[in-house]
């Protein structure tokens, strides 16, 4: 139940539909397989998976969802050799040349005919929503799948007022002052790994490990212009995780303290760790969440919200 990425994002006006009315909405667009000539579908599940046959969880006024998404996997080179082998058949057999516009036709005709014989995978992207704070953490580090997520939503309930989470200093900028200055604001302490990027068009990157980024190596690169895109961090010894320069949130890991706490609330069924976790879980969220816009400048809100 916790979540391994972060990315956030801002109601634009105060949430627009209750619990009730979200379990509603959710319950109208449930997860299901894929039809043999479907290469996708998208649907809500349970949270909780077999634990439970809710499709929203609700704790101290935090909700989780859970977005299904069941695939056919059709590799490209199973595609192109394909398509590959009927151009050449239309080619030799009618003296002619086989033109974009008809090799296009073609590949939908294979795609389609490959579908049905296509293994399938899922995927679960969770979401959680803080209606009174006013915002929702996907857990992914693809902006693809969290925006999947959102349009469902959106789709389901009629209306979705959210907006990526902004804040008024770059954090490229921040970060890279933090290392040159080997400390952090917020409670927030500096990791040892960073990514650094030349800011010129085809400038280089360096990636960082298990390195005093106090060093004078990676102030040598500081000094030459060099900006940190990525940084690993620690916060109030109950958070680990790595912030890139898009404000994704990534190997994010609830120490032990946190997870000892929600070990000691939970009862003995599978639902009750889960609740425990989720809970625990989405309060600290809601510590980091405004401490990282804080550390960044501040949260920048477009004026008339």
């Amino acid at each position: 139940m916790w979540f391994r990425n972060l990315l956030l994002y801002r109601f634009s006006q105060p949430t627009p539909f209750s619990e009730t009315e979200l379990l509603e909405a959710l319950e109208q667009k449930p997860s299901r397989p894929c039809a043999s000539q479907e290469t996708h579908t998208l649907g809500w599940t349970t949270p909780y998976g077999r634990h439970s046959e809710n499709r929203l969880e609700s704790s101290n006024g935090y909700w989780l969802i859970a977005m299904r998404k069941e695939e056919r996997i059709l590799p490209g080179s199973v595609i192109k050799e394909a398509l590959a082998e009927k151009v050449e058949e239309i080619e030799n057999r009618d003296a002619r040349k086989v033109y974009k516009k008809e090799r296009d036709t073609l590949k939908d005709e294979i795609i389609m005919s490959l579908l049905p014989r296509a293994f399938t995978r899922t995927q679960t992207t969770y979401a959680c929503l803080c209606p009174a704070e006013g915002w929702i953490a996907v857990d992914s580090s693809s902006h693809k799948r969290a925006e999947d997520l959102l349009s469902l939503l959106r789709e389901c309930t009629g209306t979705l007022p959210v907006r990526p989470l902004n804040v008024k200093t770059a954090p490229a900028a921040c970060m890279t002052q933090w290392v040159k200055e080997g400390t952090a604001p917020e409670q927030l302490v500096i990791g040892d790994e960073c990514e650094l990027r030349d800011t010129s068009e085809d400038g280089g990157v360096v990636r960082c490990k298990r390195q005093d980024l106090a060093s004078d190596e990676i102030q040598l690169h500081l000094s030459a212009g060099k900006q940190v895109s990525q940084l690993a961090l620690q916060w109030q010894e109950k958070l680990s995780f790595s912030l890139d320069d898009k404000l994704t949130v990534k190997r994010l890991k609830f120490e032990d303290l946190l997870r000892d706490e929600a070990d000691d609330n939970a009862g003995d069924d599978m639902a009750s760790q889960l609740d425990a976790s989720f809970s625990i879980m989405s309060s600290t969220l809601s510590e980091l969440i405004p401490a990282l816009a804080n550390a960044l400048g501040g949260e920048d809100i477009p004026q008339g919200i």
